[in-house]
């Protein structure tokens, strides 16, 4: 394609992107007015079919069983259900001779928490000045709604791709990545991906992983007015926790990635749930205890998981109570596993012109400290995969989440741009 030819369509299809945009932000409205919690996402995956459907593309329903994701267990949790919790792909053929893509997001979220919270309620899609305000708006129905919005640019632009291009809007990544995993079973590939995760306009070609543990503490009860004769299983959690914050001091101080040495909590151990005892009356005697240790690339499971054992028990070997009674360490699956592809990637590349194009500047790169899907398409998949897309993480999962609609559609555009230059166009 020539050069000026190259120019005069990205141009036409800035115009048309800007004059979608109350196409666009409708789209992102009705996804957002159907609530979709993980396992919950049937009825907002009917939205997202019959836009598909309206963009041209050839849809299918993609279901894992149980049976299928079984030995995939410590990615997806093992007490993890596909079944009933549909899938939608999406796929429009080339004409031939460019090369694929494959673009992800996933429909599910976290709820709403107290609605009296929000100051506009969590599935109003209400639109105040340039930000369009909802649970999910931000992460990642955004995303999902800026690669929607970029095929129908083309569709109104008249241009046909060369490359094939598939569109997977899946289930389950807030709590175990069980749709991206389907979809990568079923089969689905090309020779790059994309995941519309809010990163700010930035290109993220790292994504940080989790372990998650459960940490069990047994105690001896007896009632409380002769505390002295039992052993608190609260208390004796104490010295495990502290041992935890220095672990998480060590590793933020010690790691280095290029991609993180300026990335916040990229180490970041969090215990999000601590449950001791059975009356305000009774010594607890036993703690469950879970939490999550933030992996950046080069980390793997196995020996994470040593690391995090070998300091838990190095704190109960001081203790005579815990010595005798050593807490008991569980890893119960869902562990993300960190990946990334190199910064000078073809897709990489492309992603950081694609934007270019659109602001005139370069996008920034770095890598995210949350775990994606990007890790099925990297590491079982074999796919090279970044993330790119509107929306800033920090308010996902909050109340008053919300997207500037001047992000999502530039990143709209950019997604448009890119699947131009990917794909290439015919004629």
């Amino acid at each position: 394609m020539e050069i000026e030819h190259k120019a005069e369509i990205f141009e036409r299809i800035g115009h048309a992107v800007r004059a979608r945009r109350e196409e666009s932000v409708g789209l992102l409205q009705r996804l957002v007015r159907v609530a979709s919690p993980s396992g919950g996402e049937v009825a907002v995956q009917e939205v997202v079919e019959d836009a598909l459907l309206g963009c041209g593309l050839a849809v299918e329903r993609c279901e894992a069983t149980t049976a299928q994701v079984a030995p995939y267990a410590e990615h997806v949790g093992w007490e993890s259900k596909p079944e009933g919790r549909p899938n939608i792909v999406g796929v429009r053929a080339g004409s031939g001779g460019g090369r694929s893509l494959l673009l992800n997001g996933h429909v599910d979220t976290v709820g709403p928490g107290d609605p009296a919270m929000w100051t506009y309620p969590p599935f109003s899609g209400e639109v105040v000045g340039d930000l369009l305000y909802g649970r999910g708006a931000c992460d990642m129905k955004g995303g999902i709604a800026t690669v929607i919005s970029a095929l129908e640019a083309l569709d109104v632009l008249g241009l046909d791709l060369r490359g094939d291009v598939t569109v997977a809007t899946t289930v389950g990544e807030e709590d175990t990545g069980v749709g991206a995993l389907a979809t990568v079973l079923a089969g689905y590939r090309a020779d790059a991906a994309v995941v519309t995760e809010p990163t700010r306009l930035r290109l993220v070609p790292a994504q940080a992983g989790s372990l998650v543990f459960r940490i069990t503490v047994r105690g001896r009860a007896v009632h409380a007015s002769a505390r002295h004769r039992g052993v608190s299983a609260f208390e004796k959690f104490l010295p495990i926790f502290e041992a935890l914050g220095e672990l998480e001091r060590e590793r933020e101080a010690k790691l280095r990635h290029p991609l993180y040495d300026g990335v916040p909590d990229r180490a970041a151990i969090n215990l999000g749930v601590v449950r001791a005892g059975e009356w305000s009356i009774t010594v607890p005697e036993t703690l469950f205890a879970e939490g999550r240790v933030g992996l950046i690339p080069g980390e793997e499971l196995d020996d994470s998981k040593s690391m995090v054992a070998d300091r838990i028990m190095e704190a109960a070997e001081k203790d005579p109570w815990l010595r005798e009674h050593p807490p008991e360490i569980e890893w119960p699956g869902g562990q993300s596993v960190p990946v990334e592809v190199p910064v000078d990637a073809p897709i990489c590349q492309a992603v950081s012109h694609a934007h270019e194009r659109v602001t005139g500047k370069r996008p920034g790169v770095e890598g995210s400290a949350y775990g994606a899907d990007m890790r099925f398409f990297v590491r079982l998949a074999g796919m090279p995969c970044v993330m790119y897309g509107a929306g800033d993480i920090g308010w996902a999962h909050c109340p008053d989440e919300h997207i500037s609609i001047t992000d999502l559609l530039t990143a709209t555009e950019t997604i448009a741009c890119l699947l131009v230059d990917w794909c290439g166009v015919s004629g």
